[in-house]
């Protein structure tokens, strides 16, 4: 079956398959700054909730009967308040910066690559920085220097695995060089 020009010609709505990545490049950046902000925002807005979390986990209270690394543990709670704070900085700083990363991609969606290509710093600062945060906070720190693994109800790491995943795949995407387009 023929399809007509102006439906099948997607140069005419994107400029190309070059277009097309770009913008999905920024959209991508965008999704995930959209995430961050949630996460950023729910935290904020409901501190109690995973407030507890972090409590639970800096306490390792829940970690196997005998465990031998619960000197590790950070019982005091002004110690506690301030590593959630820290963590509410980090993702809110996150998606602030993602967000003014995908907003530069796309003001350079229809430059010369070189331009486009350098539009995408800010960019990849942000995923790192949300990487970083979910890789080496929650799961290295949290998962294995408190033994976050070992709890039934306070354990993360799926979450932190899920969005470290998610992150890092968007950082790979994005940082793979764009050509000139043909417009």
């Amino acid at each position: 079956m023929a399809c007509m020009a102006w439906y099948c010609n997607e140069s005419l709505f994107f400029g190309g398959h070059a277009m097309l990545s770009r913008y999905a490049k920024s959209s991508m950046v965008a999704a995930m700054a959209f995430y961050v902000s949630l996460v950023a925002f729910g935290n904020m807005t409901d501190y109690g909730s995973n407030l507890a979390f972090v409590q639970h986990v800096l306490a390792m209270d829940t970690v196997f009967p005998g465990s031998k690394i619960t000197y590790r543990a950070i019982g005091d709670p002004w110690a506690q308040h301030a590593a959630y704070m820290l963590i509410i900085v980090l993702e809110a700083l996150t998606a602030a910066i993602c967000w003014l990363g995908a907003w530069r991609m796309l003001r350079c969606v229809r430059a010369p690559a070189e331009r486009f290509n350098k539009s995408k710093n800010t960019a990849v600062a942000g995923l790192t920085l949300g990487f970083l945060l979910w890789q080496v906070g929650f799961m290295a720190v949290g998962g294995e220097w408190f033994g976050m693994w070992m709890s039934s109800k306070w354990n993360g790491l799926e979450s932190a695995f899920r969005f470290s995943t998610t992150l890092i795949l968007v950082l790979i995407f994005v940082t793979r060089s764009d050509a000139d387009t043909v417009a």
